[in-house]
């Protein structure tokens, strides 16, 4: 093992590193967890493993190294695991065939031979090759960042669409990794005489992985029949939310940021707040008020996290158009965080990864009330267009509703113009959705002078002509 002396800043800085340090396993203290109160929340009731993290180093600091593998065991953790140890190895690439090099996964196995561990979690996305070889020379379970990941999500799905896309994703991932085990296995006739079929029937049959291929796919093609017509739904939702001049604000973040519990200090909301990460899957819409009284709905959203699958990203896309069609991103950034600037990059990403760049985005600089106030400064320093809270305590929440208010476009027109009496429903959405000034009536119809939404001013002017 290399020690803490073996990287020194000028190494890092400069790439500098001695043979040894290059290759040497670094051990990453303060990963192990000890879950004492295990019935908090849900998921601690499943089996909880050991398991033991591994990394590759290949670009950056050692502390951004170390940070990664201690948010794997936050994820790990979450999953219900214990981690007893964690490890990780200097490279210019993770090794093809067995991620660390073929010697230091010998060493990792006397690791988790002396942890008792029954799972090993790598740091990365694995291809077949490596996790197949890894399994075979360290003889227990391995999985890689992105299966975690969707385990968690697996776990955490509540609603029928959810769950929907949470299975999609992960028969995305397992399709390419099905092992062939059992490959001279026939599971149609096959053979010289023992099938009836005749001519052209007689041969190795149908291969135990290509019967699982083909029944992924086919329930991935069902999946994604049903995740279209969930859509529909959604987008019908949107449709009457526009229609009716109501601006959306998406609240968007990493996961465990606080997203959820500005929701329910904002609107009363009732969302499950949970110190874990991917709390939320199921996205969350509930209505708020501008301090003038403006009305606008607010939408709580899966929580990003750095290198986010991207099985999860498509299959999560309807969802995430939450976010693309928002007229204003609240993007909630945990200001208590070791690296809130590495938040905002990642979920910053992600947003662009859904064609959500465009939109309209005001920084929430949330936990205030233990956040080191030196880090709030040069947040604000660097993102100005922000506004510092506590959704604990409600600091600040004045302030962000009246920022809120500041963004929102500007849909109303002052309209001054005669209704037609058998229009009666265009006055009553008027009074519904927008700030009727004064109504007086005529021989000819209703005198409405009101700021309305655009929409419905075309169709007053439309009913007028």
């Amino acid at each position: 093992m290399s020690s803490d002396d073996d990287f020194t800043e000028e190494q890092q800085s400069t790439g500098g590193y001695e043979l040894e340090a290059r290759a040497g396993l670094r051990r990453v203290s303060g990963l192990s967890t000890e879950l004492e109160d295990v019935t908090e929340v849900e998921y601690r009731q499943i089996r909880l493993e050991k398991v033991v993290l591994a990394g590759v180093w290949t670009s950056g600091t050692v502390n951004d190294a170390e940070r990664s593998l201690r948010e794997l065991a936050l994820l790990a953790e979450t999953a219900g695991s214990e981690v007893v140890d964690g490890v990780i190895q200097r490279r210019d690439n993770p090794d093809p065939a067995t991620y660390l090099g073929s010697g230091k996964v010998l060493e990792l196995h006397e690791i988790v031979m002396a942890t008792g561990a029954d799972t090993v979690i790598c740091d990365g996305e694995l291809t077949p090759g490596q996790l197949r070889k890894l399994e075979e020379i360290l003889k227990v379970k391995v999985v890689d960042r992105t299966w975690l990941i969707l385990d968690i999500f697996a776990q955490h799905a509540r609603s029928r669409e959810g769950k929907a896309q949470v299975s999609l994703a992960q028969m995305q991932y397992l399709l390419p990794r099905l092992r062939g085990w059992g490959e001279s296995l026939s599971r149609q006739g096959g053979g010289a005489g023992g099938s009836a079929g005749g001519v052209g029937t007689r041969g190795p049959g149908e291969t135990k992985i290509e019967t699982d291929r083909r029944r992924i796919r086919a329930q991935m093609t069902k999946l994604r029949r049903e995740l279209k017509e969930m859509e529909k739904s959604r987008v019908t939702q949107r449709a009457s939310r526009h229609r009716a001049g109501v601006p959306s604000v998406a609240i968007a973040g990493y996961t465990n940021a606080g997203k959820s519990s500005l929701l329910n200090r904002l609107t009363g909301a009732g969302v499950l707040v949970d110190n874990s990460l991917f709390a939320t899957l199921d996205p969350t819409i509930r209505k708020a008020k501008s301090p003038s009284g403006r009305d606008f709905t607010l939408a709580d959203t899966v929580g990003f996290v750095r290198h986010l699958p991207h099985q999860l990203v498509e299959a999560f896309r309807s969802t995430l158009e939450e976010v693309k069609d928002a007229d204003l991103i609240v993007h909630v950034v945990d200001a208590s965080d070791e690296d809130p600037e590495g938040q905002i990059n990642a979920v910053r990403l992600v947003l662009n990864d859904v064609d959500a760049g465009h939109v309209p985005e005001l920084i929430v600089l949330n936990k205030a009330d233990i956040a080191d106030p030196e880090i709030v400064t040069n947040l604000l320093r660097r993102e100005p267009h922000s506004v510092v809270i506590s959704a604990k305590t409600g600091e600040g929440i004045d302030e962000l509703l009246l920022a809120i208010e500041a963004d929102l476009p500007s849909l109303m027109q002052e309209v001054d113009l005669v209704v037609p009496y058998s229009r009666g429903d265009l006055i009553s959405r008027a009074h519904a959705t927008g700030d009727v000034i004064s109504v007086d009536h005529d021989e000819t119809g209703t005198r409405l002078h009101a700021r309305v939404p655009e929409t419905l001013a075309n169709e007053l002017r439309t009913a007028c002509e």
